[in-house]
């Protein structure tokens, strides 16, 4: 999950760029990114533990980064699907998480905006999530710490 998949060059939009041009500019600017963040009472808030470098097994928000010429909200659902396997209802804009460890660790300068995402046919949607994915009533260790922060700020989840 997370990883950057090629697209094939006959569906690729127009403008798009080859991969070593992308590679290049991608190491040098801030990267739009969305968060997927799904939250019950019964229970607690969905996460994913990282299979990809950088950080593999970390648990974090859904997240990845926005394409060239999408919207938000089908990010948004794109993501869900890709992470969670599950179509997603989208709802809030929380807010954007700022991630300067990976700055900080020489990765990348990500940016992501995170929305309050209900699944779609919940409960049942709950059941049978991909390996790798979580319910959490109490933050884990391991969680992205700009992610805690965000978490404990904006929606009072606790460690």
């Amino acid at each position: 999950m997370c990883a950057w998949s090629p697209v094939p060059e006959t569906t690729r939009p127009r403008g798009w760029l080859p991969k070593p041009e992308f590679d290049a500019i991608f190491s040098r600017v801030p990267r739009l990114c969305v968060e997927v963040v799904v939250v019950t009472r019964e229970r607690g808030v969905l996460l994913v533990r990282r299979d990809i470098p950088p950080n593999v097994g970390a648990w974090h928000i859904p997240g990845g980064t926005v394409l060239f010429a999408e919207r938000l909200v089908d990010a948004v659902k794109r993501v869900a699907r890709d992470e969670l396997r599950r179509e997603v209802e989208v709802g809030t804009l929380l807010g954007y998480i700022e991630y300067p460890s990976h700055y900080d660790n020489g990765l990348d300068s990500p940016v992501g905006l995170a929305f309050m995402t209900n699944l779609i046919g919940w409960p049942a949607a709950a059941e049978d999530l991909p390996d790798g994915c979580a319910w959490f009533s109490r933050l884990p260790p391991g969680l992205y710490e700009e992610q805690r922060e965000f978490l404990v700020e904006r929606l009072g989840l606790g460690s």
